[in-house]
C-alpha cells in the first residue's frame, strides 16, 4: 500500500487540487496525511456517482481532481463516469481499490475482482495495476502520461485482504 504522506506529497507535486473520494479500508489510511494537506483539498461525498460528478464540475471550474473509490464503488458509478468521460469528455483520473485482487482468478473469488479489469477493457479506459514496489513510481509516472495527452486512467490499487 502506498503510503499517505508520500502520497500527498506526489499529489501536491502532480497540481492534484482536489482528492474526491469514498474511501474503503486501504486507501482511507491516507485520510490523515490529506487532511493535513494544505494544498490537496480533500472533498468527501456519500456515493461514488457523486464523485464523478463532483470531479467533473471541479474540472470543469479549472480544478484538477483526482477521485479514489472501491472497485464496487467503480460499478455503482458507472452511469455517471460514463456521462462525464465519454459525453462530456471530461479526462478524470481515478484511484481504485481492487478489491480482493489476490483471488481474482480464483471461480470462488470476489466476482467484484474478477470483473473489475474486462469491465475497464470494454470502456476502453486506460489502466495500470499498481501491487507491489515502486508503486508511486508507476503511478506518478501513469497519471504524468494520462494528463500530458489529456486522456482519462485509472490506477487500481491491489488489495490483498481476502
Amino acid at each position: 500500500m502506498i503510503d499517505g504522506a508520500r502520497l500527498v506529497a506526489w499529489l501536491e507535486q502532480a497540481g492534484v487540487t482536489h482528492l474526491v473520494w469514498l474511501p474503503d479500508s486501504e486507501i482511507g489510511q491516507w485520510e490523515p496525511a490529506l487532511r493535513a494537506s494544505e494544498r490537496v483539498r480533500l472533498v468527501r461525498v456519500c456515493r461514488e456517482g457523486e464523485a464523478m460528478a463532483i470531479a467533473a464540475g471541479l474540472w470543469l471550474g479549472g480544478a484538477s481532481p483526482v477521485v479514489a473509490i472501491q472497485c464496487t464503488g467503480f460499478f455503482e458509478a458507472g452511469d455517471a463516469f460514463r456521462n462525464v468521460v465519454f459525453d462530456l469528455g471530461v479526462p478524470l483520473f481515478l484511484i481504485i481499490g481492487y478489491r480482493n485482487y489476490a483471488a481474482r482468478q480464483r471461480p470462488d473469488g470476489d466476482s467484484a475482482a474478477r470483473f473489475l479489469e474486462p469491465v475497464l477493457r470494454a470502456w476502453g479506459l486506460p489502466y495500470i495495476v499498481i501491487d507491489e514496489g515502486n508503486a508511486l513510481d508507476r503511478l506518478m509516472e501513469f497519471y504524468g502520461q494520462q494528463r500530458r495527452t489529456a486522456r482519462p486512467g485509472a490506477a487500481l490499487l491491489a488489495e490483498h485482504r481476502l
